[in-house]
């Protein structure tokens, strides 16, 4: 059972996983093994059973199957069996690691990128980011429910093949507090949702502007901690994600395609992290909180001994530089080999 442990001083909890340090698909495929892939069609047995799937959406070259599929992830951060158990050994507090640990295939194609999904099928992977989150939602121990995408090895990716993740916690992560907190006191103060005003604020700017739409808007953030790094926001105020209606989440599949087209043309592919910032399920919020998305190219290494010891990013790319750059790429060359 993966264990979670709190750190005294600054209340972050970490998981203590043995599991995911034996992990044979994902760090060891055999030299007779290499094409294999086990999220690729025909190959379903190695993976758990599936939780969700979609069919291929109409006038896809494939005229039967799956389209989007979502399965438990063979070798889970969290596992949904078992109690919290929490427990104390003095000034440290432990609980057990139960939660949530699932894979989104994005695609039955294997070497598919997000940018070059028609709409519709990554709309089918937005909505199945809601189904999946609102049914964990159900399950009281969960606190909080994080979507995230790794990218190319260097993001992290240990799979090629198109797939996000989906984690359920029993607590709500130190960062998403320190979010949410710094959100409430503007509201307190002003009265306002702060990222409505800089939603507002970066239209009438438009330096930071990378796309915008009736529904979404996509920007290079002005304290951009990385290098071209991209947030994706609904114009409506709307707290959690997995509120959103389907013409919504088609609203946001045309700007994630257009986000992510703009960094694979500019920028040859990169690797990158995305990550959908919700509120939690059972927490106040709704007034003042704004769900987004951000992206996190990969172009160095992220963070290292400075970062690490005092918080602050050194990015040598101003965000106002990066969102000319994206303005400008040309949409057509999505899906060309990067030279």
């Amino acid at each position: 059972m993966p264990e979670l442990r709190k750190d005294p001083v600054t209340g972050r909890w970490i998981i203590v996983s043995k599991e995911r340090s034996v992990r044979p698909i994902e760090f060891v495929i055999p030299q007779s093994n290499r094409k294999f892939c086990p999220f690729c069609p025909g190959n379903e047995s190695s993976t758990p059973p599936a939780l969700l799937t979609f069919p291929r959406t109409p006038g896809d070259s494939w005229a039967e199957g799956w389209g989007v599929r979502v399965v438990p992830n063979q070798y889970p951060a969290l596992r949904v069996e078992g109690n919290l158990d929490r427990s104390g050994e003095g000034v440290y507090d432990r609980m057990n690691g139960v939660g949530a640990h699932e894979v989104i295939i994005e695609s039955h194609l294997h070497s598919a990128h997000l940018a070059e999904l028609p709409i519709a099928d990554l709309q089918n992977v937005l909505k199945a980011y809601r189904i999946r989150m609102l049914d964990l939602q159900r399950d009281l121990r969960l606190k909080y429910l994080m979507v995230f995408k790794n990218h190319g090895a260097l993001a992290g990716a240990t799979l090629s093949h198109p797939h996000s993740q989906l984690i359920a916690l029993p607590v709500v992560p130190h960062s998403v507090q320190e979010e949410m907190s710094g959100a409430r006191r503007f509201y307190e103060y002003r009265d306002r949702c702060i990222f409505c005003d800089i939603i507002q604020q970066e239209i009438r700017d438009g330096r930071r502007v990378i796309f915008e739409s009736d529904r979404y808007l996509c920007i290079a953030p002005f304290a951009s901690r990385f290098p071209f790094e991209v947030w994706v926001l609904p114009k409506a105020h709307v707290p959690d994600f997995e509120s959103s209606s389907d013409e919504d989440l088609r609203g946001l599949a045309e700007a994630l395609r257009q986000a992510l087209g703009r960094l694979f043309v500019e920028l040859h592919d990169p690797p990158f992290n995305y990550l959908i910032h919700s509120k939690p399920p059972r927490e106040d919020g709704g007034s003042y909180y704004h769900w987004h998305l951000e992206i996190t190219p990969t172009l160095r290494q992220q963070v290292a001994g400075f970062e690490l010891g005092s918080g602050f990013y050194i990015n040598p790319t101003p965000p106002e530089e990066a969102a000319q750059c994206l303005r400008k790429a040309d949409l057509s060359r999505i899906g060309e080999t990067p030279a």
